[in-house]
């Protein structure tokens, strides 16, 4: 099979990809072509910045305040008839009543289905489908030869390999004496960017520190979720997005956070 065969075969699942509809099986064969596949990770930054630039347009027009007059206009109350005042004010009031509840139901209604359109055309929010990206790239890697690219615990090696390979220079912290041992680094795609993967145990769970300059929309506090039994953590730190992800507990992974953070900051900062 030709590459602009094979390259055709996955033209749909980008699509399906940066809409947050394929399974995990599917997400990880999407990813693994896209990291080997310059023509693709282009397609799929294209698609992604095209839903960026829409969900930040202003689409949206709200009806105009004059609008529920025009309606109640075309329903005309109905003609009198021969009947005692009293009951003709009520058959008027309960057909009136009766509008307006259909009114009520028909706005809702048509308020839910334009949610619902809104939902499906600007889909999840940008921090999800990194996150959902980061999760795949952490089990992808964990297949056989797939965790490192440079494999030791000496920062001074892993630091320099990354060098003229990322536009930026991740910061390379030795917590082994801490109890997360440092095991080496990779370089990984996601969201169609190469970004720099800092590889850390605790015991026989593997983390993975994702850094980039631009890997989700930046945070000021630590952004916590669990995406299939792994646990995430984003957050911003010196200009720099992290994303730190594994199957260790929250409150291991979040003081693994904390030692880095804390790594970053100048001394004497709180």
């Amino acid at each position: 099979m030709s590459v602009t065969t094979h390259c055709a075969d996955y033209e749909t699942l980008l699509h399906a990809l940066a809409d947050g509809e394929l399974d995990a099986g599917h997400v990880r064969d999407v990813d693994a072509h896209v990291a080997s596949c310059a023509d693709c990770a282009a397609k799929l930054k294209a698609i992604r910045a095209l839903r960026e630039a829409i969900a930040g347009s202003s689409l949206k027009e709200a009806a105009p305040a004059h609008l529920r007059s025009r309606i109640e206009a075309l329903f005309p109350a109905p003609a009198p008839v021969a009947a005692p005042a009293a009951a003709k004010e009520g058959q008027i009031s309960r057909w009136w009543r009766s509008f307006l509840g259909g009114f009520s139901v028909g706005a809702a209604l048509s308020a839910a289905v334009a949610a619902m359109l809104i939902i499906g055309i600007f889909g999840p929010d940008p921090n999800q489908q990194v996150a959902d990206e980061v999760v795949s790239a952490h089990i992808r890697s964990l297949q056989a030869g797939h965790l490192m690219d440079v494999e030791t615990s000496d920062q001074h090696t892993v630091k320099p390999w990354f060098n003229g390979k990322l536009d930026v220079a991740p910061p390379v912290i030795d917590l082994t004496a801490q109890g997360f041992t440092l095991l080496g680094g990779r370089l990984d795609y996601i969201d169609g960017e190469p970004v720099a993967s800092v590889i850390y145990q605790r015991r026989k769970h593997v983390i993975n520190l994702f850094v980039a300059q631009r890997l989700g929309i930046a945070r000021a506090s630590i952004m916590s979720k669990t995406i299939q039994g792994y646990n995430v953590r984003h957050w911003t730190e010196q200009g720099l997005d992290f994303w730190a992800v594994s199957d260790l507990a929250g409150d291991e992974l979040d003081e693994f956070v904390q030692k880095i953070s804390a790594d970053l900051r100048p001394t004497g900062s709180s």
